[in-house]
């Protein structure tokens, strides 16, 4: 799917309720799996180590964090959506999070995004509400879904 591009944050707000497209598909490597691994501090024997993975997991593949499969989103979104005329934008939270099927190392992940919210905020801003899916490609169950939050501040 294209990526869509809007005009602004504050045309942002005529597209809720919508599906604003889905992501390009993502592998998930042994290899992103560890470095998250190391940035985070969990090393926990599910995600890290292949040769026991064999023995003790289903399929004998490790599976990566939840947490590393939640913070794929930006990589999703800038897949998906382009806002013109942003000054710059934050990060504003998670409402709910929920992790649903597992995600085994050498599966391809994507995220499919909708609108559901859109609020002024001020100094030009728009703190939008999305509702994401991250589905695992030959799965019914998604990987992941989410409602994040972020804000958009418009050029002047």
């Amino acid at each position: 799917m294209a990526k869509r591009t809007v005009d602004s944050p504050q045309a942002m707000k005529a597209l809720v309720g919508q599906e604003l497209g889905v992501s390009d598909w993502l592998e998930i490597t042994q290899e992103r799996v560890n470095m998250f691994a190391d940035a985070t501090g969990d090393h926990q024997w599910i995600h890290v180590d292949v040769e026991r993975c064999k023995k003790d997991m289903p399929d004998g593949k490790p599976i990566a964090h939840g947490y590393l499969t939640l913070s794929l989103i930006p990589w999703f979104s800038h897949n998906v959506l382009h806002v013109n005329n942003v000054r710059n934008g934050i990060n504003y939270g998670s409402n709910k999070v929920r992790f649903t099927n597992p995600v085994q190392v050498g599966a391809r992940v994507r995220g499919r995004q909708k609108l559901v919210a859109a609020e002024d905020m001020a100094n030009n801003g728009v703190r939008m509400t999305y509702e994401w899916t991250i589905e695992i490609e030959g799965k019914d169950r998604p990987a992941c879904v989410a409602e994040t939050m972020g804000i958009a501040y418009g050029k002047a």
